[in-house]
């Protein structure tokens, strides 16, 4: 049962209100959508709330809402199918001047998240830097193809580092179980393609130049700064392209004449991002994966709900004009 007395709901607050940022990016990195993430959340709060009179104190409290947080989106993740990228259903396009393939009925897409919502408050760069890799795009895209509970298990035991111990005791199964889903996930995902990190201030600077090229419709511009392995994934579309000379002629239909497109810096999972606009109505998110050679991949978000979702949370208020 709740709570009877306002003391004791003050204190269940107390107690877990400082977990709630990690908990949304755990849920995120389950479901995969922000939306989804805040109601399983929402929800694990209710049940702790519920609960908390009696619990014993067997583990810590981050450790018990971790356990409810996780089986709430396996319950979740029961009901719905999985959300992959386009890249996670078939090989890419090499026709750039072919109608993309439109999504099916029942398609679902994963959608990114506003650092804002998941960054810790903490003024130690390296907190920040584990925080921000924890929700990388590459990363959640993978995540999104593995069942439900190997999804669970390298979540756990990968990403925040649980014992193999402690996350059979969450799951209800055994630490041989849980070291075994552990390796099937691994070999599922395999090893991510390193692209060389880059620092802030050179992320932002080929943030800028892609703004700055789209909305002037400079596609040279735009040219100069993709990798020669770069890809875009358009989302919803089950279309991707792969390689610069292909980007490139896709882009080259899409980007219209100067001012029609509008975009603002933001950031999205750890990554740079922009607020896009196309002749002054709300289109979407794009979310650049940068490294060592320039933007190895841009994912285009096109929903328009984005838009509101991400305004503001720029912390630096910056604006880029073209020209």
């Amino acid at each position: 049962m709740p709570f009877a007395s306002r003391a004791g709901r003050r204190r269940v607050t107390v107690d877990f209100e400082p977990y709630r940022r990690e908990l949304l990016a755990h849920c995120y990195r389950m479901l995969g959508t922000p939306d989804e993430a805040e109601d399983v959340v929402q929800e694990t709060y209710l049940r702790a709330w519920r609960a908390y009179d009696r619990f014993e104190g067997r583990a810590s409290v981050r450790s018990w809402l971790y356990r409810i947080a996780t089986n709430a989106c396996l319950t979740a993740l029961e009901q719905r199918g999985r959300r992959p990228m386009p890249s996670g259903l078939g090989a890419p396009s090499t026709d750039p001047d072919a109608p993309p393939i439109p999504a099916e009925p029942g398609d679902a897409w994963p959608r990114p998240i506003p650092d804002a919502l998941v960054t810790p408050d903490s003024d130690d760069p390296a907190v920040i830097a584990v925080a921000r890799d924890g929700v990388r795009l590459a990363l959640i895209a993978g995540l999104q193809l593995l069942p439900p509970r190997q999804r669970a298990v390298l979540i756990l035991r990968e990403v925040l580092a649980f014992p193999a111990a402690e996350v059979a005791e969450m799951l209800g199964t055994t630490v041989a179980a849980v070291k075994s889903t552990l390796q099937r996930a691994r070999a599922t995902l395999g090893e991510a393609p390193a692209v060389g990190e880059l620092t802030e201030p050179e992320q932002r600077e080929l943030l800028d130049r892609y703004m700055s090229a789209f909305m002037n419709s400079d596609l040279a511009a735009l040219e100069q700064v993709l990798r020669e392995d770069a890809v875009i994934e358009p989302v919803p579309s089950r279309t991707w392209f792969a390689g610069r000379r292909t980007c490139v002629a896709f882009l080259r239909q899409v980007m219209g004449n100067p001012g029609e497109w509008h975009m603002t810096p933001t950031s999205a999972n750890g990554q740079p991002a922009a607020i896009t606009r196309y002749r002054g109505e709300p289109y979407g998110i794009a979310v650049l994966t940068t490294g060592i050679g320039g933007i190895a991949r841009i994912t285009v978000f096109g929903f328009p709900d984005l838009v509101e979702r991400f305004a503001g949370t720029d912390p630096a208020n910056r604006t880029v004009t073209p020209g």
